[in-house]
């Protein structure tokens, strides 16, 4: 008797379904009925028809000013204001530090006096040429005294442009105390504060800045997708804009910038660290949306692929062996049942319509053929009945009462 246990108690298991089967059987409901006596599901369907499909191409990227520059003195001296808010737009000419002026001063007023000095000398040379020049002429005086006189009138006249041009360069050096933005853009921290040493022969850097509008945005291409896109081209699989492409970025949070760009910039040669080639986009940035140094994605739009399939990619499921859809096809009553046909895809792309997300179908598919778009997760297995509708079916008996249910009230 201990022995006869253990086959009874792997026997109960199997009585609920075998009473299961025998009810369903009594019911007219038996296990060779389609989905369990369920009816078919209503599925929606697409009909293929090859058509001009935009691309994108999207790369990462990072941000960069259309111009950057290092503030430095052009004379040495010594710190003595920072006239700028860290991190402020200045426009071009902005003095932005100020070192201390007094010996550049100074050296501009002893120039000054130089000047003077010379102008006085120069003075007193043509009065003594002006002298002996009709002394000259009636041989009252040597030729030796006047040519000294006319030699004294050259020198004094160099003197003074020597003089005039130590002058120009002291104010030009105490001009220079005040440190002045070269371009209108975003200022950096200061890197020298009040008492510290600008030394303009060393590496004494101030400060950066960087115009932002235009701003930059520098990415690359690696040269398998370079290769790749020229090859779709040559093709005919793959038409790049004849004006260039139109570019766009999406920042560090997904959003798509508003302004809008142009590619102005491809190396012609491979990094040769990368492989990759360099490459840059300018965009308009009046409202500084972006900032440099920023992480963004780069979305090449204005190609096409003419003559594409394209499905939602809610259409395409994974299997075993690879993708497939389910297609409208018949089962062996004739009536209207799934099919699964294994496809090919290819790039992603953007569709029109509430979900924009699609894919390339390179092979499987041909025009005409009606893709099970909506109503996939209710298909359990290859030539199972269906209800197929169009979108506009759907959308249609949507809007019709339940059967059974009340009429509305006018």
């Amino acid at each position: 008797m201990p022995a006869s246990r253990p086959t009874l108690s792997r026997a109960l298991p199997f009585v609920p379904a075998v009473l299961g089967v025998a009810i369903l059987a009594a019911c007219g409901k038996g296990p060779e009925q389609h989905g369990g006596g369920f009816p078919p599901p209503q599925v929606t369907y697409e009909t293929v028809a090859p058509r001009d499909v935009p691309v994108e191409f999207e790369y990462p990227g990072q941000t960069a000013g259309s111009r950057e520059v290092e503030i430095r003195a052009r004379v040495t001296g010594i710190v003595d204001r920072r006239l700028y808010e860290e991190g402020s737009r200045v426009t071009k000419g902005t003095a932005l530090f100020r070192l201390d002026p007094a010996p550049f001063a100074a050296a501009a007023a002893a120039s000054e006096a130089n000047v003077v000095t010379a102008e006085a000398r120069l003075k007193q040379a043509e009065r003594d040429y002006n002298r002996l020049k009709p002394l000259i002429e009636a041989k009252a005086v040597s030729q030796q005294e006047f040519d000294n006189a006319a030699s004294g009138l050259d020198i004094a006249r160099a003197a003074l442009k020597a003089a005039q041009a130590q002058h120009n360069s002291s104010r030009i050096d105490l001009g220079y105390t005040d440190v002045r933005a070269p371009i209108t853009g975003v200022v950096g921290r200061a890197l020298k504060v009040e008492g510290s040493l600008a030394n303009a022969q060393g590496d004494s850097l101030l400060a950066t800045m960087a115009q932002t509008d235009p701003i930059h945005v520098n990415f690359s291409l690696s040269n398998a997708d370079r290769n790749r896109v020229q090859a779709e081209v040559e093709a005919g699989t793959l038409k790049l804009p004849e004006g260039g492409y139109v570019v766009k970025v999406k920042n560090a949070g997904g959003q798509m910038v508003k302004q809008s760009g142009k590619l102005d910039f491809s190396d012609y040669k491979a990094d040769a660290n990368t492989g990759a080639y360099s490459s840059r986009a300018e965009l308009p940035n009046p409202k500084a949306e972006l900032a440099p140094g920023e992480f963004v994605r780069v979305v090449l739009t204005g190609a096409v692929r003419p003559g594409a399939i394209a499905l939602p990619q809610r259409a395409v499921l994974d299997g075993p062996t690879g993708k497939y859809v389910y297609l409208v096809g018949k089962g062996q009553d004739g009536k209207p049942a799934a099919e699964m046909r294994p496809v090919v895809p290819g790039d992603w792309v953007r569709l029109e319509g509430a979900d924009p997300n699609g894919w390339i179908i390179k092979q499987g598919l041909k025009a005409g053929d009606n893709v099970i778009v909506d109503g996939v997760a209710r298909i359990f297995m290859p030539g199972q009945p269906i209800v197929p509708m169009t979108a506009a079916q759907a959308a249609a008996a949507a809007k019709q009462p339940p059967a059974g249910a009340p009429a509305a009230k006018p």
